[in-house]
């Protein structure tokens, strides 16, 4: 059956073709999106684990973490607190650097386990009141090194050093002292986060939990899932996979029934004449949906390349390809081709009915 699959489909090249790319280009659309998605999570996990942290507090009822407001003093607070070894205050500054507006600048404190855990790979880590030091992404894009001079908002910067932590999100933008963080967001006396880091023998679940308890009116987001959670950015990304994901099933499964249908009417003759020769009409259907299967799976092979290949251009559109990179998964690529097998079964089901709706002594009699 699969030979006679293949045959009648490469009969019709034109159309095969221009289904599968009809269904391949929703397909690319859906992986392109979870890509972004996926890389938009990793990295929302990053900022939970600045410093090599545990955990971050952040406001709660906030729109995105980034918002968030705390009062530096809470550092101090969680610092006397048996389960917790080290806190320490982050200030992040969106939008200071013009030349890359997608870059953060974190104000940090030069004491806190933060600033102590960055590699230098040049220069030295100075946080004057005019000093900066780069993550090796942000000091590559922009071509600086140590001795340079860089913007902050507009006010020129010192560049001291070159640091390198592994956290995509660190090493593509840029740190200052806490004071220095402050002013620059206009935040006196305020962090976005609290870096917090557990003692020695705290289960991290358990800390979690502990932390949860004692600071109401905070976000204790430990993990990725907590901060896709607490972020409008992921949500509005899987929001939009899925509308794509049934505009992909609907579209691409409305092309494989005009395909399929076209078809079967074009070979009543040839499929009475495998009825008269002893196929059972579910053995018929199946010829038939079994086509429109393959034609989507086509499709979903193709979807997955241009997908791949898109999530490089949309994480370049949407502006975050400086704090961010596509993510393409083992599962992203599940995803696609079971909506792929998903479009050639809707898609197939009628022409399948149809193809074995007429008796084959009607069909060979030429009515």
């Amino acid at each position: 059956m699969f030979a006679l699959v293949l045959t009648n489909l490469t009969r019709r090249k034109a159309r095969t073709l221009a289904t599968a790319l009809g269904i391949g280009l929703g397909i690319g659309t859906i992986v392109a999106l979870l890509s972004v998605g996926s890389g938009l999570k990793r990295t929302a996990g990053e900022l939970v684990h600045l410093g090599a942290a545990d955990m971050g507090i952040f406001q709660a009822g906030v729109s995105d973490p980034t918002a968030s407001a705390l009062p530096v003093s809470l550092a101090r607070r969680l610092e006397r607190r048996p389960d917790v070894a080290r806190a320490t205050p982050i200030v992040l500054v969106i939008e200071a650097v013009r030349q890359d507006p997608a870059a953060v600048v974190f104000g940090i404190d030069p004491k806190g386990f933060v600033a102590q855990r960055l590699v230098m790979t040049e220069g030295r880590a100075a946080f004057g009141a005019r000093q900066v030091v780069l993550g090796d992404r942000l000091a590559s894009e922009l071509r600086l090194r140590s001795g340079s001079a860089l913007k902050l908002d507009g006010r020129p910067f010192a560049v001291t050093g070159v640091y390198h932590t592994g956290i995509f999100f660190e090493d593509a933008g840029a740190a200052v002292s806490l004071p220095v963080g402050q002013r620059l967001a206009h935040r006196p006396g305020e962090a976005t986060t609290i870096a917090v880091q557990l003692a020695t023998g705290v289960r991290h679940d358990a800390g979690v939990k502990a932390l949860r308890k004692a600071l109401p009116g905070t976000q204790v987001i430990g993990d990725a899932e907590d901060a896709a959670r607490a972020g409008a950015n992921g949500r509005l990304v899987s929001n939009a996979v899925t509308i794509i994901a049934a505009l992909a099933l609907l579209v691409g499964g409305l092309g494989v029934l005009n395909t399929m249908a076209m078809a079967v009417l074009e070979r009543r003759r040839e499929l009475a004449l495998l009825s008269a020769v002893g196929w059972s009409r579910s053995r018929v259907a199946s010829l038939v949906l079994l086509e429109g299967v393959i034609t989507s799976i086509f499709g979903a092979g193709i979807g997955v390349l241009l997908g791949i290949i898109g999530a490089g251009r949309l994480n370049d559109a949407l502006g975050v390809s400086s704090v961010t990179s596509p993510h393409v998964t083992p599962w992203t690529v599940g995803q696609a081709l079971l909506i792929g097998v998903a479009v050639g079964i809707v898609g197939g089901l009628y022409p399948a009915w149809r193809g074995t709706s007429v008796s084959p002594a009607e069909l060979l009699s030429g009515a």
